[in-house]
């Protein structure tokens, strides 16, 4: 509902999605070998494309454990993972009609892959956010009052958190400002 946070919760890198557009800009445009070590990323490219993929599931189960119980209302309200079609065509599953998602750019840290891939890829900012996750692999939409209580909670699960954005008046949208 208007009013509730939403919480980014950290990838680690690419995951499913935009390995097409990362491997054109990174192999074709920049041309860099898969053993190239890039001091930006910390790796070598091949290695910052293999990355492992989060595993949510444990820890969508212990919040909805922690913050949805039986006979009081749901703290918790949402998640939509950040897969193809980024933040604009995942989070707005979730959403009720007469609401939008407004996320702030800027309010999580990126990443060095990402960060390359918007510094130097040449790629219309609104195509990165649309093709790549820039960091942030799943959201989680919760009450506003919990929004404190639920990224210390997922921080102490070892995941990097961060308020990204609100559920505003609107109708069933997601932006990125």
């Amino acid at each position: 509902k208007r009013g509730d946070a939403v919480i980014g919760i950290a990838s680690s890198g690419l995951h499913t999605n935009g390995y097409s557009l990362a491997r054109k800009i990174l192999f074709e445009q920049l041309k860099f070998q898969p053993g190239d070590f890039v001091p930006d990323l910390h790796n070598t490219v091949g290695e910052e494309l293999l990355k492992v993929h989060v595993t949510y599931g444990p820890l969508v189960q212990a919040l909805l454990k922690k913050f949805n119980r039986a006979g009081k209302p749901d703290r918790v309200k949402a998640f939509a993972h950040i897969t193809g079609g980024g933040f604009v065509d995942n989070i707005p599953r979730v959403l009720p009609a007469k609401c939008d998602v407004v996320i702030r750019k800027g309010s999580w840290d990126m990443g060095p892959l990402f960060q390359l891939l918007a510094e130097r890829g040449g790629v219309d900012e609104a195509e990165l956010y649309q093709v790549f996750n820039m960091g942030v692999g799943m959201v989680a939409v919760v009450a506003a009052e919990q929004a404190d209580a639920a990224l210390k909670f997922i921080r102490s699960q070892k995941h990097k958190a961060w308020l990204i954005g609100e559920v505003v008046k609107g109708m069933g949208e997601a932006r990125v400002e």
